[in-house]
């Protein structure tokens, strides 16, 4: 099993990065985050998880063990591939993915990319007993209905899930428990610098 890969950067495609070690070159699919983030020639570091098909040995990297951890879980998933999964976490961050396991969001993981209804019910149940409620899942209430539908609201006009939780995560408490106020809040927190 390949754990690890450290070298150097030689490309960076839509779904991978080329990674130079000791003379040769590693394709490793890797979430969009974290190939954002990077530039041909630097060093890297990534976990990895090797999946080994018939057809394929491919491999999958990632910025930090959890998020291995949790392409792992998402793997155990009846009907979630290696792609699937590794969409996911380019869509869902590690923290997205428990705080919608917490808070019971199926609708989260519906709105990723080639994951239907029944698909994303199957990943809730699946995760429900493996991602313990711990760290700051004990201090993070549930989303209200109406912070529900202010999610909605801003998935729809174009903002990513993780960018519309930051912004209601920044509504102050104080902010009626209304849909438009607590709307128009959380779009100021997208017109701040």
């Amino acid at each position: 099993m390949i754990a690890g890969i450290r070298g150097s950067i030689l490309a960076l495609n839509s779904d991978n990065v080329i990674i130079e070690t000791s003379g040769i070159g590693f394709q490793v699919f890797t979430p969009s985050p974290t190939l954002d983030h990077l530039q041909v020639g630097e060093p890297i570091f990534l976990f990895t998880r090797l999946i080994v098909r018939e057809d394929a040995l491919s491999l999958y990297g990632f910025d930090t063990e959890e998020a291995r951890k949790y392409f792992d879980l998402l793997m155990g998933v009846n009907g979630v591939g290696p792609k699937l999964a590794l969409s996911i976490l380019s869509t869902l961050t590690p923290d997205t993915i428990r705080r919608a396991v917490f808070n019971e969001q199926v609708e989260l993981f519906s709105r990723v990319p080639g994951v239907g209804k029944k698909t994303a019910q199957k990943i809730m149940l699946h995760l429900q007993d493996r991602i313990p409620a711990e760290g700051t899942l004990v201090i993070v209430s549930k989303f209200s209905d109406v912070d529900t539908e202010v999610l909605s609201a801003l998935t729809t006009l174009g903002y990513s899930i993780v960018e519309a939780q930051s912004a209601i995560q920044s509504i102050p408490r104080d902010t009626p428990a209304e849909v438009e106020a607590r709307l128009r809040v959380a779009l100021q927190y997208f017109s701040t610098p």
